[in-house]
């Protein structure tokens, strides 16, 4: 079976990198019927986040990605924190010395950083001199016995034999030992694993067949398939994700912030959206089709600007492979974002349970603007909802796009002031009066149609171009620019708040003339 791991340190938030990350696990897993697990690389002690678990969990929770395996729903590889295993790793730390293929190191941290300097001043690009790597066995015993504090290095100069690494996204990589420290560290001297050691052993426990992680590891690389090969151990297929960048071009990160997944929720995206952007970054265009072709397929990626659910992306997840993935780094476009999140947001309002939801999950946020507003009910808000449809980029946007439908229009506004230069006053208060008298006729407010025939007679009744007639009801009933049409305002306004602040207008302008 086909089992993949996501596997977050917990450091801070789920950023948007980790999402795309435990995203491809997901779909990958459902592709070949597989599963994925959550597992917690929690051995660094000092960069440890309390609630950091937490936050990871309800991203994906928020998000839809559900594991089938980790934390809080156990299964048959755990434990699934990394602090719990601490054990197993030793035990293989052990076997790599037995071997020769690891040694112990008795260095200071002081020894070891001027041995990096006087390295460095000859121009070598070692990192330590193996200073311990020839101690006689007799000595070594003598100063684990005396209590010295000790690390457990890799010995690169017995590196083993093994195939040529072949990433399922890169293809056939280059050998890149130079770029790896020397003597890669193992185990730490409080007896915790490093990444390096940590993950190849729980990936060949739990038995896992697929590595789908960041691009920052492709230099490990050649490191991790050298620990499988001293170990004996058949390595799982490696996929490594371009790295996301800022539209700046530079490299997201947690430490910069407005990257955590949780952010992204709390001012108003939408998950499906979200996904949707992240499934899309780098999913490109076909490479060499002369090279070796990618497990997951060969199938020609979407339009850049495809809108999928979660579950469309793996019900059409054949389309979804590897194989289409960029090898560039990708930009992480905000405006396309936007464009997927409103288009998410215009097929969820197809449905009315769906306009409710949306109603109560910004309702807050109304009372919170217009505090003083008698409008911020939920069967209202879905109201304004319904009108504002192909003008909401996100939900949150609801109350700055019309705010004329929670409290009155503010005609001191320099937007108001100008939407009245082209109409005279005589005009403005005609058509106004006639506005008011045809709207008495309202009978269904709710019906658009009856309400846009009975403005189509106001304006009529007028002699008015229809251009003046509108302006001058658009800034009565909104004071602004832009928004939904006459009848769609009037139809949420209703009769009576309608005549109401049409009449308010008049007064306001008639005080001034």
């Amino acid at each position: 079976m086909v089992l993949l791991r996501f596997a977050p340190s917990p450091t801070g938030a789920l950023h948007l990198g980790g999402l795309r990350t435990a995203l491809y696990n997901h779909l990958y897993a459902k592709k070949y019927g597989g599963k994925w697990i959550l597992r917690i690389e929690d051995t660094d002690s000092t960069r440890y986040v309390p609630g950091a678990v937490e936050g990871i969990r309800a991203a994906l929770e928020w998000t839809g990605l559900e594991y089938d395996y980790g934390p809080g729903r156990g299964g048959p590889h755990g434990p699934y924190y990394q602090s719990e295993r601490l054990d197993l790793y030793r035990a293989y730390a052990r076997k790599l010395l037995e071997t020769g293929h690891a040694y112990r190191c008795f260095c200071s941290p002081d020894k070891l950083a001027s041995t990096r300097e006087r390295l460095a001043r000859t121009g070598s690009n070692a990192t330590y001199d193996k200073a311990c790597l020839h101690l006689t066995e007799e000595e070594v015993v003598r100063r684990v016995r005396a209590g010295e504090s000790s690390i457990v290095r890799f010995n690169d100069d017995r590196l083993p034999q093994r195939d040529t690494a072949i990433d399922l996204v890169f293809g056939v990589l280059r050998d890149a030992h130079a770029s790896l420290p020397t003597d890669p560290v193992l185990l730490k001297s409080d007896l915790f694993p490093t990444y390096h050691l940590a993950s190849i052993v729980d990936d060949h426990e739990m038995g896992i067949t697929h590595v789908l992680r960041g691009e920052e590891w492709l230099p490990s690389l050649p490191l991790h398939l050298d620990l499988y090969a001293s170990l004996s151990l058949k390595p799982p297929q490696f996929a490594h994700l371009p790295i996301l960048l800022n539209p700046d071009g530079s490299k997201m990160s947690k430490r910069k912030g407005n990257v955590s997944v949780l952010d992204f929720m709390h001012r108003g995206w939408e998950p499906e959206a979200l996904l949707n952007w992240l499934a899309l970054a780098g999913w490109g265009t076909q490479h060499d089709p002369n090279k070796k072709p990618s497990l997951f397929g060969d199938s020609q990626a979407p339009d850049s600007t495809a809108v999928m659910t979660l579950p469309e992306l793996v019900d059409q997840v054949a389309k979804f492979d590897l194989s289409a993935l960029t090898h560039r780094r990708n930009i992480l476009d905000p405006a396309k974002l936007g464009y997927l999140n409103r288009h998410h947001l215009m097929r969820s309002w197809k449905n009315n349970e769906a306009t409710a939801r949306h109603a109560h999950r910004i309702r807050e946020l109304v009372k919170s603007d217009f505090p003083t507003s008698q409008y911020a009910t939920p069967d209202y808000i879905a109201k304004v909802i319904r009108v504002l449809q192909g003008r909401i980029t996100n939900v949150f946007d609801v109350p700055s796009l019309a705010p004329f439908f929670f409290v009155d229009p503010n005609y001191a506004s320099p937007e108001a002031k100008s939407m009245l230069r082209p109409v005279s006053s005589d005009e403005y208060l005609l058509a106004l009066e006639s506005a008011i008298q045809f709207a008495e006729l309202i009978l269904v407010e709710d019906d658009i149609s009856q309400v846009a025939a009975i403005i189509h007679d106001a304006c009529k009744a007028t002699d008015f171009k229809q251009k003046t007639f509108m302006v001058s009801l658009r800034h009565a009933l909104s004071a602004m620019k832009t928004g939904p049409s006459i009848p769609e305002i009037i139809s949420v306004l209703g009769r009576e708040r309608t005549i109401a602040r049409l009449r308010n207008a008049i007064s306001s302008v008639s005080g001034k003339t």
